[in-house]
């Protein structure tokens, strides 16, 4: 069973205040990013995995889809979304994507964001998705970049002359890494980019594109927080199709 960090009272207060959460999609930079991916959802059957709040689920349903399943672990985020959402094209269920069990070819479109490197057994997931879509469906996700994420406790570091710099060591090692990020020891699994495309592959996903999100210089001007994503890649961005 994957961890329900999002259930853990800390996290949870922690988490609600993040942009992202707060704006929804507009309060996340990588939005415009991933929207750049998505298919046409017009009468496609959607599962969001790791719905969180509901925000991606909500606009799916307005871009057209015909009905979306949203699926997170945490009673938490489904019970604000269920509070959020009076749409009955949307059904939200606690489930463990972990070991959830999904009806072949139920769907045309699947999405997910920020969820899948809590999964340990990501080929497992990767299979259960693959016989979950029909024929000709996609897929979009992203995930933490494993630049960022493969360095036990990693932070910014400065060089010689005083420049930041982000340490990837352990890259090759694949395999839990624990975070004190709202809560202490938040359990993640680092995997490297090329395990990550290679399971799809095995799995008959084919690659449609892979993006390394970085904010442009327009978001950076808004936001001038986010001129250190330039330094390294935080998040990855995946689209493959069935």
């Amino acid at each position: 069973m994957a961890q329900n960090i999002y259930d853990n009272p800390d996290f949870y207060a922690g988490y609600s205040q993040l942009p992202r959460q707060v704006r929804g999609l507009d309060g996340a930079p990588e939005w415009p990013s991933i929207r750049a991916m998505l298919p046409d959802l017009v009468g496609r059957r959607v599962v969001d995995l790791g719905c969180g709040f509901g925000w991606a689920s909500r606009w799916m349903r307005g871009q057209g889809a015909a009905s979306v399943l949203g699926i997170d672990l945490s009673e938490n985020m489904i019970r604000r979304a269920r509070a959020d959402t009076s749409d009955p094209g949307i059904e939200y269920r606690i489930a463990d994507i972990e070991t959830i069990e999904l009806p072949q070819a139920a769907f045309d479109f699947a999405y997910s964001a920020l969820t899948f490197h809590y999964i340990n057994d990501f080929e497992r997931l990767v299979r259960t998705l693959h016989r979950a879509l029909a024929p000709g469906a996609g897929m979009v996700f992203t995930i933490e970049h494993p630049i960022f994420m493969a360095a036990e406790a990693a932070d910014w570091m400065l060089d010689d002359a005083g420049r930041k710099i982000w340490p990837v060591s352990r890259y090759s090692i694949e395999g839990e890494r624990r975070t004190d990020w709202f809560a202490k020891g938040v359990l993640k699994y680092h995997r490297t980019i090329g395990t990550t495309l290679n399971t799809l592959i095995r799995a008959g996903f084919a690659i449609r594109a892979v993006e390394e999100f970085a904010p442009s210089a327009e978001q950076i001007e808004a936001d001038p927080g986010l001129k250190d994503e330039v330094e390294r890649p935080m998040m990855l961005l995946v689209s493959v199709s069935r």
